[in-house]
């Protein structure tokens, strides 16, 4: 369990942050700026989900919220190196954190009708911050490719952002009734 009983270390003052294994990175970092767009992620779906009518999709968000945590974790505790043992207190994503999103994504698309267009960002309050959480979460996605092209990253995280952005499309979907009330893109239509 984590204990926090202050807020503020003054250790970053000079633009620096820990990281889990004890090692200190610039805040602009390219493995700092993935989980931080991952804790971005995290927070507007925090605000979808004050919007939220459905008990069901909300308890899919309570667990996607947790397992955002764990991957911020993940990025935040380096792979070691080869021939070194991971610590036995790193927490790292699993495959079956990105199977379950595959199989709840797999039940709310069940539901849409097909789409016969793109799909622009609105309708509902809950669709419009599901748009906004899978732009971000693609941001994070980015990030952690152009991460793992520095550092070795868990291949499940990659996995479970790459899920996640498809997750919040369709879940954006399904608060627009189901895709009936979905906001379509009509090409050319301001010309």
């Amino acid at each position: 369990m984590v204990k926090l009983n202050k807020i503020y270390t003054r250790t970053g003052d000079k633009g620096t942050t820990g990281l889990v294994d004890g090692s200190r990175l610039s805040k602009a970092d390219p493995r700092v700026c993935a989980y931080g767009d991952v804790d971005e992620t995290n927070s507007i779906i925090g605000l979808v989900r004050l919007h939220l009518e459905n008990c069901k999709l909300d308890a899919m968000f309570a667990r996607i919220q947790n397992d955002l945590f764990d991957l911020g974790a993940d990025l935040a505790t380096p792979l070691p190196k080869e021939g070194d043992a991971d610590s036995e207190y790193a927490l790292r994503m699993v495959a079956e954190q990105s199977e379950r999103l595959e199989t709840e994504l797999d039940a709310l698309n069940a539901d849409l009708s097909p789409l016969t267009s793109f799909v622009l960002p609105g309708g509902s309050p809950p669709a419009a911050y599901l748009h906004q959480a899978r732009t971000v979460c693609r941001r994070a996605e980015r990030n952690c490719v152009a991460l793992s092209q520095e550092a070795d990253v868990n291949p499940h995280a990659l996995t479970y952002l790459n899920r996640l952005s498809d997750f919040l499309f369709v879940a954006g979907r399904w608060c627009n009734d189901q895709g009936e009330t979905d906001v379509k893109w009509v090409p050319g239509q301001n010309r």
